[in-house]
């Protein structure tokens, strides 16, 4: 198994949908992305960005429009056996056989490979071994989710996808998932991962790259994504008894000490600073000045969310997240 260099390239990718009678849908608009062997890459975006369409073209379900893709230094229409024998695949939605068991599920799915996984040592992982015999259609949303997971390392893949792996499961079943994919970078194998849990990209992502409008706007490590917005902190306020719209007042908050960038929210503002103790001594004095009443403040480091808000102008959601094609 290779393990250096590139396990996925994409360069100047483009995905036209064209439906009769209606204007044709650009997806992507020349899509510059690299994933290189042994690292989780996150993948991060608003609806409509186009995320699943790039995964779906690197998986082969899709086929693209124009631009260069190789996964695992091949392509799809010249190596397909090859890449369906090396790859795993964990789709939002997983529809699975409803009477067979657990574990014949996953000894199912290891058969169509010619590198088998070991079913009894994959459900252990995800702590299924417990429900082996279960009927598929006996196991909760959770359960099924990480059976669905299961089933993408019935392989032992090189290249693993996972589209939203841990919505829905419990504090424990993610620490499980977390722990695959952690293996999977010990193992020099690589992982592809969509997430609307920016703890979760942050913690498990060596790099990130955030798509919006069909393209990469940004790509890096969490952290030095977070460097870029040129702050340390967030201060989160809002205000009492205000009837102006917030708009009005994002340029007195500003020019404040030490801001690098305000932001309004649903309930307030975000005030992205590199000193709060200069900035909130600051604020207090504006707001006084403009017979403005504090309603709550609070104070916290940046996180991968705030990077998030400022390249794109809004905050990623779980609706948002479940982008389809058009």
């Amino acid at each position: 198994m290779k393990t250096t260099g590139p396990a996925i390239v994409c360069e100047d990718l483009r995905k036209r949908y064209e439906t009769i009678g209606q204007k044709p849908v650009d997806a992507l608009v020349g899509l510059d992305l690299t994933a290189n062997y042994g690292e989780c890459l996150g993948l991060l975006g608003p609806n409509g960005a186009g995320k699943t369409t790039t995964i779906e073209i690197l998986e082969g379900l899709l086929p693209s429009s124009g631009g260069k893709v190789e996964v695992l230094g091949m392509r799809w229409g010249e190596h397909d056996t090859q890449l369906r024998n090396r790859i795993g695949i964990s789709l939002q939605e997983t529809r699975l056989a409803d009477k067979l068991t657990v574990i014949e599920t996953v000894r199912l799915f290891s058969s169509f490979y010619e590198k088998q996984g070991d079913a009894d040592e994959i459900l252990q992982s995800l702590s299924l071994d417990e429900k082996r015999e279960a009927r598929v259609m006996t196991l909760s949303g959770g359960q099924k989710q990480r059976l669905a997971v299961a089933c993408a390392l019935a392989g032992e893949p090189e290249l693993l996808f996972l589209d939203e792996p841990t919505t829905g499961l419990d504090p424990q079943s993610r620490r499980d998932v977390w722990e695959i994919i952690r293996r999977q970078r010990e193992g020099g194998r690589t992982t592809l991962l969509t997430t609307h849990y920016m703890d979760e990209a942050e913690r498990l992502c060596d790099r990130v790259a955030v798509v919006d409008r069909g393209k990469v706007i940004a790509v890096g490590s969490p952290a030095e994504l977070i460097q870029r917005i040129g702050g340390d902190h967030v201060i989160q306020f809002a205000l009492k008894n205000s009837n102006d719209s917030a708009e009005s007042h994002v340029e007195l908050f500003s020019k404040l000490p030490s801001v690098q960038a305000c932001h309004v929210e649903a309930d307030g503002f975000a005030l992205t600073v590199s000193a709060p103790h200069e900035c909130i001594p600051a604020l207090v004095e504006r707001l006084g000045a403009n017979r403005l009443q504090l309603g709550r403040l609070t104070t916290r480091n940046v996180s991968l969310e705030d990077v998030f808000v400022s390249l794109t102008g809004r905050r990623l959601t779980a609706e948002e997240l479940a982008d389809k094609a058009p």
